[in-house]
């Protein structure tokens, strides 16, 4: 199978590409891959998506959003949250329908503030459930047998940095996380927000 991974280069995308292409070709794409994409940029997808040519499933682990205090949350920096981890990843799905092979499948990310809001994650959990309401609709629509789910952690194990943000919350750990994308991947739903 061919296995496009947005997001190659951070914490999630590279475990994630190091269990898969035991098994797959994994396509990285990150800060550091030969091929790289701006989610915000629609013209940065095709061209991504030209690159790697056909391919039969597509996982993002990527998407910016604006994490810290309210007071500082501007109209701007919710907008550029909402061009990253929002229309980034709906733009994977619009522009990468055209080229991923029948009965493929496309897995994004979400997070578990989209339903336990924590301080400083505002834009976050608005986007979050932005694309998870999208997931629902598109899997209605998608043709071919191409499926759609979102994979939705809490904090993973290995960004220690974010526990302070998340009092009382077991982190996610990043087997979990793994099994989470592999149902998603090589499993049979669709339009699922998946909770490892």
């Amino acid at each position: 199978m061919k296995i496009i991974i947005v997001g190659a280069s951070g914490t999630m995308g590279s475990y994630l590409s190091n269990a898969f292409e035991k098994e797959h070709e994994v396509i990285g794409i990150g800060r550091r891959s030969a091929i790289q994409v701006d989610l915000t940029s629609p013209a940065s997808i095709e061209d991504m998506y030209q690159k790697v040519g056909a391919f039969d499933a597509l996982i993002c682990t990527a998407g910016p959003t604006y994490v810290g205090p309210w007071k500082n949350l501007t109209a701007k920096e919710f907008r550029n949250g909402l061009e990253g981890k929002m229309m980034g990843q709906i733009n994977l799905v619009l522009i990468g329908q055209h080229y991923i092979n029948p009965k493929g499948s496309f897995t994004l990310i979400t997070g578990a503030v989209t339903h336990e809001p924590q301080k400083n994650f505002a834009n976050a959990s608005a986007a979050n459930a932005a694309v998870e309401g999208f997931v629902r609709a598109a899997a209605i629509e998608l043709e071919k047998g191409i499926r759609i789910n979102a994979v939705s952690p809490t904090v993973i194990e290995n960004s220690p940095h974010y526990f302070p943000f998340f009092p009382g919350e077991i982190p996610t750990t990043m087997k979990q996380l793994e099994y989470g994308f592999r149902k998603s991947v090589f499993g049979a739903n669709t339009g699922q927000v998946i909770r490892p």
